[in-house]
C-alpha cells in the first residue's frame, strides 16, 4: 500500500483510477482494459507530479525526506556494495541497531560503509531506535574508522536521522563526547571518506559521521542543525510554524549547495526516490565510483588536507591555503582584495569621511 504526502492528494486519486482501470473486473463482471485511457491517465500523473515537485517548498521537501516509503541504508547497501559483512559492537557497552556498519566492495574496491538506519516497518523501527544513534554506535564507527584508516580503506556513510538519541541513558554513556569524538575522528583520517545524505541529515547526530572530504545530499534530502519543529518551538514557540523555520534554516540540497556547505546534489527521480529505488541507488554507486576516483592519486597527507581546508572554506569568499611561512604545514587564510578595501574603508571611516566633505565642500565652493 503507498503512502502520500499532504500535496499529494490528486496524485492519489490519479493513481487509484489507474489502479481501477488495470482491473479487468468491471461492475458487469469481466471487461476490456482500456489501455489508451491508462495511458493518458499516466502521462496525466507524470505532468502533476513534474509540476508539484519542481515547486516544492522546503518544508514540503522536509516531508519528502521523511517519507515512510523512501529507501533506507540498508536498501542501498544490498544493492549498491558486494560481499558487505557485517560488524557490531563498541568493545565497551553493546550494539547500536541504528547503525549497520561493516566492509565490503564496491567496482572491486574495498570500503567501509557506514549506514544509519530507520527501518522499514513498525518493529524494524522501534529495533532501530527510529535510527536516532546512541552512544554505543558512534563508539562502533569510530572503532571501525580507526580500522579502516589503519588499513588505508575509503569510508562511505549514509546519513539518515533526526538526530542522536536524547535519552537518560544515552546521556549516561557520555552521548556528547561520543559524537565529538566521532567528528575528530572523520575529520583526522587519512583515507577519503564520503557522505550521503539521503534522508534526514539531522544535528549532531548526522554532522558525526558526515565531516567529510565529500558531502553529497539527494535532492529531497535535508541537513539541518535542528529540526524544523525544533526551530519553530525555540524562535516562535510555536511548532506550527514549521513551514517559516524550514525556509529560514536553508535546509534544502540547492541551498546547502549555493553556500558551499555541502559538494554535490544528486537528482531525484520524478515523484522523489521512492518512486523508483533501483534508479537512484544506481545514481548513487556511480557518484560514489567517481568521488573515489578523484581521490586516487591523492597521498595520505592531502587527503587530510583537503578536507581540512574544505570546512575552513565554509563562510569564507576565498578559503585557506598552504602557508610555506607556518612552522606547522598548516592553513593560512587568503582574503580577497575586495574584502581588504572594504575592511580599510570601515577602519578608518572618520578619515575618509572627513577627506569626502572636505572634497564636497570645495567643489560647491569652486562651483559658485
Amino acid at each position: 500500500m503507498k503512502n502520500y504526502l499532504d500535496f499529494e492528494k490528486e496524485i492519489k486519486a490519479l493513481e487509484q483510477e489507474v489502479d481501477g482501470l488495470k482491473s479487468p473486473f468491471g461492475s458487469e463482471g469481466i471487461s476490456e482494459v482500456d489501455t489508451d485511457k491508462i495511458k493518458n491517465t499516466q502521462q496525466e500523473i507524470n505532468k502533476r507530479l513534474e509540476e508539484i515537485y519542481s515547486n516544492l517548498n522546503s518544508w514540503q521537501r522536509t516531508q519528502v525526506a521523511r517519507h515512510e516509503d523512501r529507501p533506507k541504508a540498508n536498501f542501498y547497501i544490498k544493492k549498491i556494495f558486494s560481499q558487505f559483512t557485517l560488524l557490531s559492537g563498541d568493545r565497551y557497552f553493546g550494539d547500536d541497531k541504528s547503525v549497520i556498519a561493516g566492509f565490503g566492495l564496491i567496482d572491486n574496491k574495498s570500503v567501509l560503509i557506514i549506514g544509519q538506519e530507520k527501518g522499514e516497518d513498525l518493529n524494524s523501527r522501534i529495533e532501530r531506535n527510529f535510527g536516532m544513534m546512541r552512544p554505543e554506535g558512534y563508539r562502533k564507527c569510530i572503532r571501525l574508522m580507526k580500522l579502516a584508516d589503519r588499513f588505508q580503506i575509503p569510508v562511505i556513510s549514509f546519513i539518515d536521522t533526526p538526530g542522536a538519541y536524547p535519552g537518560i541513558g544515552a546521556e549516561q554513556r557520555g552521548q556528547a563526547s561520543a559524537i565529538a569524538n566521532s567528528i575528530e575522528c572523520c575529520m583526522s583520517l587519512t583515507v577519503p571518506n564520503i557522505s550521503i545524505i539521503i534522508g534526514e541529515g539531522g544535528s549532531g547526530g548526522a554532522i558525526a559521521l558526515a565531516s567529510s572530504n565529500k558531502v553529497i545530499m539527494l535532492e529531497n534530502s535535508i541537513y539541518s542543525v535542528i529540526s524544523p519543529e525544533g526551530c519553530a518551538s525555540i524562535l516562535w514557540r510555536d511548532p506550527s510554524k514549521s513551514l517559516q523555520a524550514a525556509e529560514a534554516m536553508k535546509l534544502t540540497a540547492k541551498d546547502l549547495l549555493k553556500l558551499k556547505i555541502i559538494d554535490e546534489v544528486i537528482p531525484e527521480p520524478l515523484g522523489g526516490a521512492h518512486r523508483d529505488p533501483e534508479a537512484i541507488a544506481a545514481d548513487i554507486k556511480f557518484s560514489i565510483i567517481k568521488n573515489l576516483k578523484n581521490f586516487e592519486n591523492f597521498s595520505k597527507e592531502e587527503v587530510y588536507d583537503h578536507r581540512k581546508s574544505k570546512f575552513l572554506q565554509i563562510g569564507r569568499d576565498q578559503g585557506f591555503s598552504k602557508s610555506s611561512s607556518l612552522k606547522d604545514g598548516g592553513l593560512s587564510y587568503r582574503e580577497s582584495s575586495l574584502n581588504k578595501l572594504k575592511y580599510q574603508i570601515i577602519k578608518n571611516k572618520y578619515i575618509y569621511g572627513g577627506l569626502g566633505l572636505i572634497v564636497i565642500v570645495s567643489l560647491i565652493a569652486f562651483l559658485s
